[in-house]
Order: structure tokens, then sequence, then C-alpha cells
């Protein structure tokens, strides 16, 4: 029993760090550009555009006041498009990764506007271009805050993935959902609780030594 329990646990924590690691790779991928986009098209900023900043804005903040669950059920059919299915850890990956594109685009945006604007002006006056002002200032200054910003990410990517288990997406939550929760294993429901500590622990364990090394 004890060794059966064990080989499930191990499968579904091997499917949630699949969820999260993949879509907060997509995260980073969208969401990174998408706050350097917003930074940059700001009034003030490298290259002024209210209305495409304001277009941006009205976008992520759109996705981000939608509640989990509800993304979750009202992009199956998209889900199925790409995916070919509903159901499953690859499916998953789809509506987590529409979810922390703009989560993690607004952290990251906040981190890009902490950035001494000092430097920036001196690169500018030195005939520094937009893109090299990106490029050398304000990503490297403010990729400790983007590294703690996507360590906040992942995690919360974890407790989503969890949730996700609901509609049968696979991983810790569905394990705790329908040996936990439906067959009232208590052991099963504590030792998925157990592991998502821990995986929460080593995540911001891992952010934190990455940010402190490179601040």
């Amino acid at each position: 029993m004890f060794r059966l329990i064990a080989d499930l646990i191990l499968r579904a924590t091997g499917e949630t760090l699949e969820m999260v690691l993949a879509s907060g790779l997509i995260s980073v991928l969208g969401g990174l550009p998408l706050a350097v986009l917003l930074i940059v098209t700001a009034p003030g900023g490298l290259y002024p555009l209210p209305a495409l900043s304001r277009a941006l804005a009205l976008a992520v903040d759109a996705v981000r006041a939608v509640p989990f669950m509800i993304l979750l059920v009202l992009l199956i059919p998209l889900t199925r498009l790409i995916a070919g299915t509903a159901l499953g850890t690859g499916a998953a990956i789809v509506p987590l990764a529409i979810a922390a594109v703009p989560y993690f685009a607004r952290i990251a945006e906040v981190s890009l506007r902490e950035v001494d604007q000092g430097l920036v002006d001196a690169v500018r006056a030195m005939g520094g271009t937009r893109w090299m002002t990106v490029r050398y200032v304000l990503l490297p200054e403010a990729l400790p805050g983007l590294i703690s910003g996507f360590t906040v990410t992942l995690i919360t990517l974890v407790g989503a993935s969890a949730m996700a288990g609901v509609i049968g997406a696979g991983g810790l939550g569905d394990l705790a959902i329908r040996y936990g929760y439906q067959r009232f294993n208590t052991t099963v429901m504590l030792s998925v609780v157990a592991v998502l500590i821990v995986m929460v622990t080593i995540l911001q364990w891992i952010g934190n030594r990455l940010a402190r090394r490179l601040a």
C-alpha cells in the first residue's frame, strides 16, 4: 500500500513539475517582452505610444481579472484546439500559460520601472539607441527583481496547477481530489500537502539565492 501511494505521488509530482516549468517558461517568453512594451510605450517612456500602452494594459488586466478556475473552464475550447484534448498534463499547460503571461508581465513591469531613470538618461545622452538602453540598462539592472518575480510566478503556478486537477489536469491536485478527497484517503491528502510545501520551499530558496547572487 505504501509503495503504491509513493508511486502515485512520485508520478503526480513529475506531472506537476512538468506543468509548472513549461507554463513558467512560456510566461517569461511572453510576459517579459510584454512588460518591456508596457514600459517603453508608456507616456515618458523610450518610445511613447500612449494608445498602445493603454490597450496592452487593458488586455493584461482583463486576463488577470478572471479567476483561474473560470479561466480554466472558459479556455476549454481553445485548449482542445491547441492540445487536441482538455484533459491531462499537456492540456493544462495551455490555460496555465495564458494565466501566467500577464501575471509575470505585471511583476516584470514593476521591476523594470524601479531601474534608476538616471542610468537610462545617461545612456541616451551618450547616444545609446532605445534597443541598447533596454538590452544593456533596463534588463540587467532589473534582473534580481525579475528573478524574484519569476519565483513568485512559479509558486503561483504550483497552486494553479493543483486547482487544474479539478477538471482532470493530472498532477498533485488531481491526485489529492481523486484519492484524497473522493476516496477519503487522509494519507494521500497529507502526503500531497507535504510535497507541495516542500516544492514551494525549494522554489523560493532557489529564487532567493539567485536574486541575491545577481543583486
